[in-house]
């Protein structure tokens, strides 16, 4: 009896005991499943913090459209290296297009009245813009001058409206096709000889065979035009952009917009055509050649000066160094161009004048070059 006894009392404490354990791990599941919960909500806080973030860096950065800025985000910089290398000039066209939007959504006064301040900008100070009367030195003729004075940081600008206004450069143009050619060895200065195809021009000095001297000083249009053509569209764009010249608009390749001649051995886009560029930005382009970050060799640079230099100079301490360009709408002179630098001692000033269509007057690259010449060498005598 007693043994039934200890027994008994031996199953009710383990029943006791099972219960005790069962309760303990319900609470103990309960505690758990509330500690998750409470996890996952902080968890999409949290996610939402951040998601709200980047759509606000975002909208600073002017990243707009479709899954573009999303896939950018997931894959990382890799991922957006990867595109801008496929894509090339469609990347940097988006890029330029987010900044433009960007200017738009802060607006674009402000910009223009740091640079005139000269004030610094990213860390980075900025050229100031002057105004300078220099209408003594255009005698009637409507134009513009910018002179570049890297070195006093500073914007020299007569008639600023006109020195900011986009037109077609012209042979200034053959600056930039001589330099891309010699920088890729498709003109080698030792034999650069082209055959004349026997068609007679208008100018007397293109018919004839023509090396690349003679081609640069004259201006002989068929012979650039075959260069330009062995550069090629894809190698001529990247040039461009880089040099950020003007619109960079090669889009009528063979010029058929210019309505003035319809030789195609005499037209192309750099010829009253869909490329365009301002005074300012020429001198831009002129610093961005020959001044010191240069990124183009030093021989193909020291090449074109060869080419470029203007042999009428009355100044031994300063070489002043350029390219004339001339085009016509309906008969008349619509623009005309000297675009250059000039080197002195120690430091470089780089220019453009530019010539409108002027009624009472004879506007010709002759007249822009001679004006450039007397005001570049002035500024120079004063201010190197």
């Amino acid at each position: 009896m007693k043994k039934r006894l200890s027994f008994i009392k031996l199953m009710l404490w383990g029943a006791i005991g099972i219960f005790i354990l069962n309760g303990c791990s319900v609470k103990y599941m309960e505690e758990e499943q509330e500690t998750l919960e409470k996890t996952a909500a902080i968890g999409q806080e949290t996610e939402g913090v951040w998601t709200s973030g980047a759509a606000d860096a975002d909208e600073e950065e002017g990243i707009t459209g479709g899954e573009a800025p999303q896939q950018g985000m997931e894959d990382g910089t890799e991922g957006i290296q990867d595109t801008d290398e496929e894509e090339g000039n469609a990347g940097r066209e988006t890029l330029r297009q987010g900044m433009e939007a960007e200017e738009s959504e802060h607006g674009t006064e402000g910009v223009q009245s740091a640079d005139e301040a000269g004030s610094t900008v990213g860390g980075e100070e900025k050229p100031e813009i002057v105004e300078a009367d220099w209408a003594e030195y255009f005698d009637g003729f409507q134009g513009a001058a910018v002179v570049y004075d890297v070195s006093a940081l500073r914007f020299m600008v007569y008639n600023s409206e006109l020195a900011q206004t986009r037109r077609s450069p012209c042979s200034t143009f053959k600056i930039i096709s001589s330099l891309t050619a010699l920088e890729h060895g498709i003109i080698d200065p030792a034999d650069s000889v082209r055959q004349w195809s026997g068609e007679v021009f208008w100018n007397e000095k293109w018919n004839k065979d023509m090396d690349f001297g003679e081609a640069f000083r004259d201006s002989c249009v068929w012979y650039f035009r075959e260069v330009i053509d062995e550069i090629g569209p894809e190698l001529m764009q990247k040039e461009l952009d880089g040099l950020a010249y003007g619109n960079c608009d090669i889009s009528d390749w063979e010029g058929r917009l210019n309505t003035n001649n319809n030789n195609r051995a005499l037209t192309g886009f750099w010829l009253e055509s869909s490329l365009a560029i301002s005074p300012k930005e020429q001198a831009e382009v002129m610093e961005r050649i020959f001044g010191e970050a240069s990124p183009y060799s030093e021989q193909a640079r020291d090449y074109l000066k060869e080419v470029m230099l203007v042999e009428e100079q009355s100044d031994a301490k300063l070489s002043i160094y350029g390219k004339t360009g001339m085009g016509k709408a309906e008969g008349i002179v619509a623009d005309a161009w000297f675009a250059g630098f000039a080197q002195g001692e120690e430091d470089s000033l780089y220019f453009c004048v530019y010539l409108g269509r002027t009624d009472d007057k004879n506007v010709t690259s002759t007249a822009a070059k001679e004006i450039a010449i007397r005001l570049v060498s002035d500024y120079g005598k004063a201010n190197l």
